[in-house]
């Protein structure tokens, strides 16, 4: 998902569209996600974990190279429906395998494999920068990067679980209360994800005046300190607590974006994305801690109901941005999002839960 980034000022120049069409062309990934998903916990039920990841990657591999170089507005469209399915099957059987081992074990291992996710966006968005610096097209970077994601495959498909998890119960099921509450502050957090991951890029590029081949490190700076809040996060929240974690880290969050859209340097920028990444790691994990503890609706229910608000942030939220880009501009739209931002830390307040 991460080598996607720097490819999006590369997909927009070729395409020759402004942000409203490229936020329609974002609505495509998402679309596939969304509806890859649930069929993705069926089939994994059915047919294990192992043959659902396999198919799932290489579509994944098939249609990477092919973002690089479409060349209509209807095909990249399909293509990124296609890819975002790949990655929202991907996703959801990935961590139905990751339950069942963490089960089987007997002991805390999510943060861990949610960190290593982390450590993919930054060998993503970085190996492709750097790809792209070295003179490399994005046709030809896309191409080792789908290659490297097959040797990975075929070295680790033989260990990946030949049985689903159990089946039972809904696969979603409307919010209310404070679940509802929670998928709301999750939206928002996941939103501010996908808009770093859709828009950094081009941010830099068209207004910031970055080329092309360097303008995916925004990305890779907010993944980097996100990975490192994500491994050390399990410390830290036992350290400073809940709500301490919630009202700093998205106050830090909205200074960062702010200052990433307001200061006319790339180098603030970055170091702008940094903050972000490393403000909103460790939210998200205490927003679904949050859904164990509450008693409005069983945690069965509960805990998918709050995952598909999140996810529609990270996959519909980036269009929304386009959108608004196109009615105002980009850097009026990031400084909404920041604004978002405080509301959340100022509704940490709210949830009573927070210690």
């Amino acid at each position: 998902m991460a080598a996607w980034a720097p490819l999006v000022p590369f997909a927009k120049e070729r395409l020759g569209i402004q942000e409203a069409a490229l936020g329609t062309l974002l609505l495509c990934l998402g679309a596939g996600s969304i509806v890859t998903m649930p069929l993705a916990g069926i089939l994994t039920s059915r047919l294990g974990c192992r043959r659902v990841l396999i198919l799932s990657v290489l579509l994944i591999c098939l249609t990477l190279p092919m973002l690089a170089q479409v060349s209509s507005v209807f095909w990249l469209g399909l293509v990124l429906f296609f890819f975002g399915g790949g990655m929202g099957a991907l996703d959801c059987t990935m961590n139905i395998q990751a339950i069942i081992l963490e089960r089987a074990r007997g002991q805390t291992m999510m943060s861990g494999f949610h960190g290593l996710y982390s450590v993919g966006g930054v060998v993503g968005a970085g190996g492709v920068s750097g790809l792209l610096s070295l003179g490399m097209t994005p046709w030809n970077a896309t191409l080792t990067v789908a290659a490297a994601i097959a040797v990975l495959l075929a070295l680790s498909a033989p260990y990946y679980l030949p049985y689903g998890g159990r089946s039972s119960g809904p696969a979603f099921a409307l919010a209310k209360g404070v679940v509802l509450f929670i998928g709301v502050l999750c939206f928002i957090l996941f939103l501010t994800e996908g808009a770093v991951l859709d828009w950094s890029a081009v941010f830099l590029t068209d207004v910031r005046g970055m080329s092309p081949a360097h303008a995916g490190l925004g990305y890779a700076a907010f993944a980097a300190t996100m990975t490192v809040g994500r491994l050390t996060g399990d410390r830290f929240v036992r350290r400073v607590g809940s709500k301490t974690t919630v009202i700093g880290g998205s106050l830090l969050a909205a200074t960062g974006l702010a200052l990433a859209t307001l200061i006319p340097s790339w180098p603030v920028a970055l170091l702008g994305y940094a903050l972000v990444g490393v403000g909103c790691s460790n939210i998200v994990p205490v927003m679904f801690s949050l859904a164990g503890k509450q008693n409005e609706m069983p945690e069965s229910i509960a805990v998918p109901a709050i995952t598909t608000m999140g996810y529609a942030g990270v996959l519909l939220g980036p269009a929304f941005i386009g959108f608004v880009a196109h009615a105002t501009n980009l850097a009026i739209a990031l400084l909404i999002l920041a604004a978002l931002l405080l509301g959340v830390a100022a509704s940490a307040r709210m949830l009573k839960m927070l210690g």
